[in-house]
């Protein structure tokens, strides 16, 4: 592989309020758990900082509140080497909050106030194509409008792009028509997209292909990032079983490695972030698959978001990959 990776991540920066529970509570229901923890995060940042983690030379941008909270969060991304300076804090708003309730199995469920993040915008795309990247990550806990202005720049100016389409938002299949190389959903996101039910491997698989053809189908001679065109690679992730890719030169399946799970909140944001980095570092796209897979299955590990996200060290203690850059 090459050598150290430049990524560039425009997202989400929140502060996550977790608390472990023995079962998940149903409507209406309360049930009390352990003590709560307070720890930054957010989809973006949780990227970035894994990405960092991974051996990646890392920037991000996105947008906090003026308050303790936006502090903890730039001096947690300092703490791991991810250059801050487009991070803008918003006078007179709230930091951005993530509720997650995790429970015995590592199930969670997650409720998140996007406060500052809700202004993230022309400033932030354009900082984030302002300098060189390999490649270029975009989660979608910001305005759509951002994203749609940043990938269409990232078009012009050839920048490789990765988009995570979690959440999925109303007229998210238009983003797509930007011109996205990498396409990152789960099951569930492929279901909102798709308009049917993903769940397995094997749908993620049918999932994959059929994203490649969200907008009307791709010519593969075309040139790349054209106008218009599908994903050239989209990936479905079915948790624990494993992922899912179609690209242009075919399919590809890796199934879940077995680790002992303990909490699946982050699971999603390492992925992201070791499939990025990979493919930045000049991996294949087999290979980053499987390197992102490994590297999702050791963040359930371990208890916590960002305090989950693993290092080359202990992917390879739990799963036995070895991870190709230092981190």
């Amino acid at each position: 592989m090459a050598g150290q990776p430049r990524v560039a991540v425009l997202g989400s920066l929140n502060m996550d309020i977790s608390v472990s529970v023995s079962r998940l509570p149903r409507p209406g229901e309360t049930i009390l758990g352990d003590g709560a923890v307070i720890a930054p995060g957010g989809k973006g940042a949780n990227q970035a900082v894994a990405a960092a983690r991974l051996g990646a030379e890392v920037r991000m941008a996105g947008c906090i509140g003026d308050d303790e909270f936006g502090g903890l969060i730039t001096a947690a991304l300092r703490a791991e080497r991810v250059g801050p300076q487009w991070v803008r804090t918003v006078p007179g708003l709230a930091t951005g909050i993530a509720l997650i309730t995790v429970d015995a199995t590592g199930e969670n469920m997650i409720t998140v106030a996007p406060g500052a993040n809700g202004q993230c915008g022309p400033q932030e795309a354009a900082a984030v194509i302002s300098a060189p990247a390999d490649m270029l990550v975009i989660s979608a806990e910001i305005p759509a409008t951002a994203i749609a202005e940043v990938l269409t720049a990232a078009r012009q100016q050839g920048l490789p792009c990765l988009l995570n389409l979690a959440p999925v938002s109303d007229g998210a299949a238009q983003l797509l028509a930007a011109g996205v190389d990498w396409l990152v959903v789960n099951e569930s996101e492929a279901s909102a997209l798709l308009g049917r039910d993903v769940a397995g491997l094997a749908e993620a698989g049918r999932a994959a292909a059929d994203l490649r053809g969200l907008t009307g189908g791709a010519d593969h001679q075309a040139p790349r990032r054209a106008a218009g065109q599908a994903p050239q690679y989209a990936v479905v992730t079915a948790g624990s079983h494993g992922a899912a890719l179609a690209g242009p030169d075919g399919a590809e399946t890796v199934s879940g490695f077995s680790v002992r799970s303990v909490d699946s909140v982050g699971a999603g944001d390492a992925f992201v972030a070791a499939l990025a980095v990979a493919v930045a570092a000049g991996a294949g796209p087999a290979d980053a698959l499987r390197l992102a897979c490994a590297a999702g299955a050791t963040a359930t590990t371990t208890r916590g978001t960002q305090a989950a996200l693993p290092r080359s060290a202990g992917i390879r203690a739990a799963t036995g990959m070895e991870w190709p850059l230092p981190g």
